[in-house]
């Protein structure tokens, strides 16, 4: 007895160290727990990635040469045999006891080695309050959609807190030159100083904690994190401070912008060098290195972008002699100059927006002739901007972009793929789109792909789901050659009302595309079928995400309507369309309140949770709700021009926010129906005092997302 005991306990033993040993049993584990004992994963040696699906008893074998690779092709198997998406929206599942087994084995290989993950932006936009319960999972996600080169900036900041202080400055000094937790991004992106700050010590302390944890479970995997190196920037009084020469920038939207020690400056060395030392205490090493020195700087014309640009890739060579200097292709950077006597291999370049304004060398506004010429780079698709809610893609213009790699001079050196969203946990198509593009040699339409994809999202085929998907692919994720737009298509509900609403943000650029009543029409169809799957979570989800989308449309057509109406002086039907508009935007918010994904109470608890006291939650909370509104002061948020850009159609902030602009808005207009003057209205007097609100939001989805969505569909569309 005691020997079987003692064999029971080695065992028992062993099995955990195992499950511990390999990050995939881990991720399977969290998936649906017991999941790792049906599967057998097998790590071999391959020349290329791949990964293969095999068949050994009754257990699904899966075999590849990276973990990442392996834990692509559970993914793969999931989807395309078991019929199980996991995505933002649900990363766990029940699956079956006994899986589906594979029938042929299945091996896919690619050379595309690099898939690069996240934009600067995201960080902000989407990951400004995440913990590492959140992390864990992205990290999951991230292996199970083949990347394997993420930027990792988290606790960036504390670097910097440490290099600073060992440069003279004091805590508060500091302080006032790092930005809070919502605006990190640009801070990071030399575009301001400060705004959404001061930060307390415990964020420094708790943000240097979860890099730690985020790096530990990136590197069990083997995913090679992207640093963020070092370029040049200081704070704007640096010249005062450490008598240093500066190269000083405009506002950036009402913003002071850090400066700028140009590279090759004779102290610049010393300050990068210190920087990565820094670094090097609380991260590590990496392999690669983020950087983009002049992001957005229109006047650098006395900048010698060659010496520049080998002061900053020598810097980084001290650190580690086999790194690569990773930046984005992206407007005028990287200039030309600046990388045409640069080594090949010393650069990979994210060309960031491939499915829209490429500028690798094939059409484009942004077309290159030669390209990137002898640097390696990735196709990279961006997608969202702000972090907006819309369906959104390029489905036909990406995979055509993409396929024309094959063979095209031009991408002799493409090592892989990205994504550089702005914003993320959204349009979960496209990015399933996009991560299986390496694996998939041959070009095929978005109409055989979208068939599978539609079983692999609900777990059934359906007649109905299909065509309405077959709708969207068609139109709304179909944005077209020469459209170039940023992101979704906006909803009227979140602009600033006026007689011309059109996009909701300054920058959006966009463009009728589609016609807003076909999104009616897939909206009637995943309704026909919704009883069908109750319970079903992606499709619930989806659901509500794309009758949110029919009643935007609609409610553009009927806001133009409620502006006809004023200007003919019909003054019956404004009151009639008018209010109609405020009842769709009520109905839209009840929706939407269905889902935990699409309230704001969400976005305001992550980042109350981070604080460890009641001052803290409530600096975290309005960093949350500055950023999805005004985004800076007024100067920012009007002459600027960045208010709304990170706009979210959410429940509770439709209601709280966005319906009392509205609300006062048709109010001027009815009154100058009325015969009194017209007034117009201080916006940011009346946006600013939610920002300093404290009211709770909540979490949890309130209604059955099924029911609420079939009452607010015939409330607005069947009783017109």
């Amino acid at each position: 007895m005691k020997i079987k005991h003692y064999l029971l306990i080695l065992f028992t033993t062993c099995w955990s160290v195992h499950l511990l040993a390999n990050p995939v049993n881990g991720l399977l584990e969290r998936i649906d727990k017991g999941a790792s004992k049906k599967f057998i994963i097998e790590v071999k040696e391959n020349t290329s990635d791949f990964f293969e699906l095999d068949q050994k008893g009754d257990k699904v074998v899966v075999r590849g040469n990276t973990y990442v690779n392996i834990a692509t092709g559970i993914n793969w198997y999931l989807k395309y045999y078991a019929g199980v998406h996991l995505s933002w929206n649900g990363m766990q599942a029940k699956l079956p006891q006994v899986l589906p087994p594979v029938s042929h084995r299945e091996r896919r290989e690619t050379s595309l080695s690099l898939r690069y993950d996240f934009n600067y932006c995201t960080y902000s936009y989407t990951m400004a309050f995440w913990d590492w319960e959140r992390w864990e999972k992205e990290i999951d996600w991230m292996a199970l959609h083949g990347i394997n080169l993420p930027l990792a900036v988290v606790g960036q900041e504390c670097i910097w807190f440490n290099m600073l202080q060992k440069l003279g400055y004091s805590k508060e000094e500091i302080n006032s030159f790092i930005s809070g937790p919502a605006f990190l991004a640009w801070w990071a992106m030399n575009n301001l100083e400060g705004w959404g700050g001061p930060n307390p010590d415990s964020w420094y302390i708790q943000q240097e904690a979860l890099q730690k944890k985020i790096l530990g479970r990136m590197r069990e995997y083997g995913i090679k994190p992207v640093f963020p190196g070092y370029s040049g920037m200081v704070p704007h009084n640096a010249d005062q401070k450490l008598g240093l020469n500066l190269t000083k920038s405009d506002l950036w939207n009402g913003f002071t912008r850090p400066a700028f020690l140009q590279p090759t400056d004779p102290r610049f060395a010393e300050i990068a060098s210190l920087y990565y030392q820094e670094q090097e205490k609380l991260f590590g090493k990496a392999d690669f290195y983020s950087m983009d020195p002049f992001h957005e700087v229109e006047d650098a014309g006395s900048v010698d972008f060659d010496a520049a640009g080998k002061a900053i890739m020598k810097a980084m060579k001290q650190v580690n002699p086999k790194a690569t200097w990773v930046l984005q292709g992206w407007t005028e950077n990287p200039r030309p100059e600046m990388i045409e006597n640069m080594k090949t291999g010393d650069l990979l370049i994210l060309d960031l927006f491939s499915e829209c304004r490429p500028m690798w060398g094939i059409p484009s506004i942004w077309k290159r002739d030669k390209g990137y010429e002898q640097h390696d780079w990735l196709f990279c698709m961006l997608l969202n901007f702000g972090g907006n809610v819309g369906l959104h893609g390029r489905m036909d213009q990406l995979l055509d972009n993409f396929y024309l790699t094959k063979n095209n001079p031009l991408a002799a050196h493409l090592k892989g793929i990205g994504l550089t969203m702005e914003g993320t946990e959204n349009n979960p198509v496209m990015f399933e789109l996009m991560s299986e593009l390496p694996w998939r040699p041959e070009k095929f339409t978005k109409e055989e792909w979208l068939k599978n994809y539609t079983f692999a999202r609900y777990g059934v085929r359906d007649e109905k789901i299909e065509q309405a998907w077959m709708l969207l692919a068609n139109s709304i994720y179909n944005c077209p050659f020469g459209n170039n737009q940023q992101g979704p298509h906006e909803s009227i509900f979140c602009g600033r009302p006026s007689l011309n609403n059109f996009q909701a943000s300054s920058w959006s650029k966009m463009q009728n595309y589609y016609d807003p009543t076909v999104t009616e029409e897939a909206a009637r169809l995943v309704l026909e079928v919704a009883d069908k799957y109750r319970g079903n979570n992606n499709f619930e989800y989806d659901l509500v995400d794309i009758v949110r989308q029919s009643i935007s449309d609609k409610a553009r057509i009927t806001y133009n309507r409620t502006i006809a109406d004023f200007k003919s002086f019909d003054k019956r039907s404004f009151v009639r369309h008018s209010q109609k508009f405020l009842d769709m935007l009520l109905l839209q918010d009840k929706l939407l309140g269905t889902r935990s994904e699409f309230r704001v109470g969400r976005w305001t608890a992550q980042a109350r949770s981070l604080g460890t006291t009641p001052e803290e939650k409530d600096l975290y909370e309005w960093n949350a709700r500055v950023q999805i509104t005004t985004w800076g002061d007024r100067i920012c948020a009007d002459d600027g021009g960045l208010r709304d850009y990170a706009h979210k159609e959410w429940n509770g902030i439709l209601r709280d926010f966005y319906y009392k602009r509205w609300e006062a808005y048709w109010q001027t207009l009815q009154d100058q129906l009325d015969g009194e003057p017209e007034v117009i209205l201080d916006y940011y007097a009346m946006e600013e005092p939610w920002t300093l609100a404290k009211n709770p939001y909540t979490v949890a989805p309130e209604g059955n997302s099924v029911d609420v969505a079939k009452e607010v569909f015939n409330k607005i569309f069947n009783h017109e």
